[in-house]
């Protein structure tokens, strides 16, 4: 290892060039205190004390399979020894059989695969495409969603990130997805909420003109904004609207997909009126595609949408889509996923771990307003009064309360995923019954502590 190098091993100096030089995202620079992780392995990370901490974040909810996993490693050195870089316009191996493996998982006749450098970009591109397919120019997309930081994408996402950066001028208008726990629609069911949630948005594609909107853009599970399941029919009901009106479905599983909700893809959880999957026009992805090792994100495209650009040029193109090293690693992490019964390792700790352990958790913490989600894809909704509902945080802010369980949970060798009022559970796939369970033991011991200390 060159000298030069091994500096970057060095955690305080790391740690002091990082407060002068980088400049961090969503934040106050200021007032920031960053940490360090200095190594990381499967499901745990290591800080600057040398203190390791089970991951419950899977960072940004992207080392699907973990940290460092050897696989995954191997492959990128070995492409990088052959061939490092090219570009897209040549074709490389690794780009065609990651596209192969993409297209063989994904729903229906998705058999395309445009790769970007993220799930931003992939949003940006989906509704690219869209719009030239319908020739129309609005976006539908829920409140309560995030769909990446780009200038379009940011104006797609439904959540207060959107509103330093909205310049209200992208076309896009927004509408209320299904979330029983915090009804726009005042339902007692999650039949009322679906059947309700289906009804607000047909009449505003009503209101706003069937013939204006080219998309709609909906997560398949909303993963920042809360994990909110949607109720059995309701992903079927909008690909019904969508295609009696003439619009593109566009479903984000940057988060969501490669075996995070115990499916492929969480689109998966949705079922038709004949039994079979709901199957989107377009599919975006990123995050768990390779875990998160090299940056990469795409589309899935159907075939209607690939003849529309059969002739006539796509007018778009980023200099890396396809990066060789990016797709080595694709196609090493599902590999590993059908190999190693990732999916079904997933789904199986959802239904068996977090599922029974968080709603036990919620039986012995009245801060606990619901626990939700699906395969290792949970949220914990915290909020200061059962009976009223309030948040124990403001929506798109923090408070003592939530600031006091997070620093006890890391006290604890635990590191959440803390969002507003919620603490979302979202390890790698890999992690292990036991570890989920100790997990869950900690975040018990937190909740406890920090509910005494504030009263």
């Amino acid at each position: 290892m060159s000298e030069h190098f091994a500096a970057t091993f060095d955690a305080e100096r790391a740690y002091e060039l990082d407060r002068r030089h980088v400049f961090h995202s969503w934040s106050a620079q200021a007032k920031l205190d960053p940490m360090v992780i200095t190594k990381a392995e499967g499901s745990y990370v290591w800080d600057r004390e040398g203190n390791r901490l089970l991951d419950f974040t899977s960072q940004l909810v992207f080392t699907n399979l973990g940290h460092q996993h050897p696989a995954i490693v191997r492959a990128i050195q070995e492409q990088a020894a052959t061939l490092c870089t090219v570009a897209p316009g040549h074709v490389n191996g690794a780009r065609s059989e990651a596209a192969r493996l993409i297209a063989e998982h994904a729903p229906g006749d998705l058999n395309r695969v445009f790769f970007t450098n993220g799930g931003a970009d992939a949003n940006e591109h989906a509704i690219r495409m869209a719009r030239l397919h319908t020739g129309r120019p609005k976006v539908l997309s829920t409140y309560r969603s995030y769909h990446g930081g780009t200038d379009l994408a940011v104006n797609v996402t439904g959540d207060p990130r959107r509103w330093a950066n909205d310049t209200g001028s992208a076309g896009v208008v927004h509408f209320f997805g299904p979330f029983r726990y915090r009804s726009a629609f005042s339902a007692d069911t999650e039949e009322e909420e679906c059947g309700r949630a289906l009804a607000h948005l047909e009449q505003v594609i009503t209101l706003e003109g069937a013939s204006t909107i080219a998309a709609i853009v909906l997560e398949s599970i909303p993963g920042t904004a809360g994990i909110m399941v949607p109720p059995p029919g309701y992903l079927a009901g909008v690909r019904e609207l969508c295609d009696r009106y003439g619009i593109v479905f566009i479903a984000d599983e940057v988060m969501s997909g490669f075996g995070r909700a115990g499916k492929w893809f969480a689109v998966e959880h949705g079922s038709d009126n004949s039994g079979g999957s709901v199957v989107p026009d377009l599919l975006t992805f990123a995050k768990g595609v390779n875990s998160g090792y090299v940056p990469l994100g795409g589309v899935v495209i159907n075939e209607a949408i690939y003849s529309t650009f059969a002739e006539r040029p796509y007018p778009g193109g980023l200099t890396y889509s396809g990066h060789p090293l990016a797709c080595a690693a694709a196609v090493a992490t599902i590999r590993a996923m059908e190999d190693d019964h990732i999916v079904e390792h997933a789904a199986a700790l959802g239904e068996d771990v977090f599922g029974p352990g968080l709603r036990e958790l919620a039986e012995q913490h009245d801060w606990i307003g619901e626990v939700r989600g699906t395969g290792a894809f949970w949220a914990v909704e915290l909020v200061a009064d059962q009976g009223s509902r309030e948040p124990l945080a403001p929506y798109g802010g923090t408070s003592p309360a939530m600031s006091a369980i997070v620093a006890a949970c890391q006290r604890r060798g635990l590191l959440p995923f803390a969002n507003s009022n919620r603490i979302h559970v979202v390890p790698p796939l890999t992690t292990t019954a036991e570890q989920a369970r100790a997990g869950i033991g900690i975040l018990d011991q937190a909740l406890t502590e920090a509910r005494a200390a504030l009263g």
